[in-house]
Formats: C-alpha cells, sequence, structure tokens
C-alpha cells in the first residue's frame, strides 16, 4: 500500500476536524478525496505530508511511519496546491532550481527545461513568481510538485484558476505521468468531471469522516444518480449522522 491510515484524528481546540478515520490507497493508483468545505480534506493532506501532526492515530506512507521517520520517505513525495505560494520575489526558474536542490534532483538543468516544455512554462521562466496570473502559478505548483518525479503524488485542487484548455492539457500530463512512472496519486478536488477522468476510487468525506468508498460508476449507481457530481450532492445535503 502507498498509504494506510488507521484512526487518524485530527481537533483544533473545540473543533474536530478528522474524525477518527481509516483509510488505505493501493500503489500505483488514483484516488480522490471528495468532500464539501470543511470536510477535511486538506487537514488530511497536510498530516499525511506531515506538516501537521494528528492528534491520534497512524500514517503509513510508502511503507515508513510517519509520525516517527517522515524524512526517511518525504523526498519519495512531493504536493501541489494553488492556494500555497512559492516565494514570491524569485523567478520560476529560481524557484525551481531552489527546490529541484532541496529534493536533490540528478541533472537538474535537464529535468527543469523538460518540465518547462511539457507544462508550457518557457515564456514564463525569467519572470518572478509575484508577477504571474492565478493560472500560471497554478503550472508552476504543479512543476515544483513534479521536480523529483514523486512515487505519491498529493494534489489540492489541481486545475484552480486554470482555462478549460490548459485544464485538459494537465490533467492528460497528469494520466501520462502515472502510467509512465506508475506514481500514486491522492487529490483533493471539487471538479466532478476530473475526479471521474483521473481516479479509479472516490472517498467520501462529510465532517472530518470518510461516509462512502467506491469507482465514480459505483458510487454513481449506488446513489441511482447520473454522475458524481448529483453524487456529491446528495452526500453534502445529507443530514450528518450523530457522533459516539
Amino acid at each position: 500500500m502507498a498509504i494506510q491510515v488507521h484512526e487518524l484524528t485530527k481537533r483544533f481546540d473545540d473543533a474536530l476536524a478528522v474524525d477518527a478515520m481509516d483509510f488505505s490507497v493501493e500503489q500505483g493508483s488514483a484516488t480522490a478525496l471528495l468532500g464539501p468545505n470543511g470536510a477535511g480534506k486538506t487537514t488530511t493532506l497536510a498530516m499525511l505530508l506531515g506538516l501537521m501532526s494528528p492528534t491520534s492515530g497512524s500514517i503509513q506512507v510508502l511503507g515508513t511511519d510517519m509520525l516517527r521517520h517522515r524524512y526517511r520517505v518525504l523526498g519519495r513525495m512531493n504536493y501541489a496546491s494553488p492556494y500555497i505560494d512559492l516565494p514570491q520575489r524569485l523567478t520560476v526558474r529560481e524557484n525551481l532550481n531552489v527546490y529541484g536542490h532541496l529534493y536533490g534532483v540528478r541533472a537538474l538543468p535537464k529535468r527543469i527545461r523538460q518540465l518547462a516544455r511539457e507544462l508550457d512554462l518557457e515564456p514564463l521562466m525569467k519572470r518572478a513568481y509575484r508577477e504571474l496570473s492565478a493560472g500560471q502559478r497554478t503550472r508552476v505548483a504543479l512543476a515544483k510538485a513534479l521536480i523529483n518525479e514523486p512515487e505519491l503524488l498529493l494534489l489540492d485542487e489541481p486545475t484552480a484558476s486554470l482555462d478549460p484548455d490548459t485544464g485538459d492539457r494537465i490533467r492528460t500530463w497528469l494520466e501520462a505521468y502515472r502510467s509512465r512512472s506508475g506514481a500514486t496519486i491522492l487529490l483533493a478536488s471539487h471538479n466532478m468531471p476530473e475526479v471521474e477522468r483521473l481516479c479509479d476510487r472516490v472517498l467520501m468525506m462529510r465532517s472530518g469522516r470518510i461516509v462512502d468508498d467506491g469507482t465514480p460508476q459505483g458510487l454513481a449507481s449506488r446513489y441511482g444518480r447520473q454522475n458524481l457530481e448529483e453524487v456529491f450532492l446528495d452526500v453534502a445535503r445529507r443530514e450528518p449522522a450523530a457522533r459516539g
């Protein structure tokens, strides 16, 4: 398994953000975390990355206990979110160079040129990150997340702020990257067609819990709906279950 989580819990003062979750993600798969705002998706990703410590529970990533030995595995992972900025004053090339060195990427100039070409960043390489549009920043964040060719790629709204054409190009590239590398992808997204296209499996979250689990097609069939968006609305509007 690429990820194994048991009884994962995160509490902020009186707020329970993640409530004793159990789930696993197979290596080489693409899995989505879906749920309304406040469901606990981003908090879950932060704990998987070791950026946030859980209140209780266990996390195994690529066979490593993240609570005790996360530095053994961080170089095999990466993360992208359009909501987290890179250093503003650095150019795109300088940012990729810094993160490439942090991850110990070999033949780094070649890798940066490859990403610039594939993600259409070549015209932006000399521009400061602060000068970029939201969509351009999203593409740079993806390049940063792929700089070390991670075995596990965690994505939070990976195509946010992108126009339909660029979003489609990014999804095509992610599909090709996964096929070529055998990487595992875990993404949080509100883009239902994107999830249906990219993911083998969906974990539906509500109030910090996993409330359903299945393939996009299987969930639509189970709920008697036409597509995943209709399933999402059912789950989001459902009355919350009483907590034990």
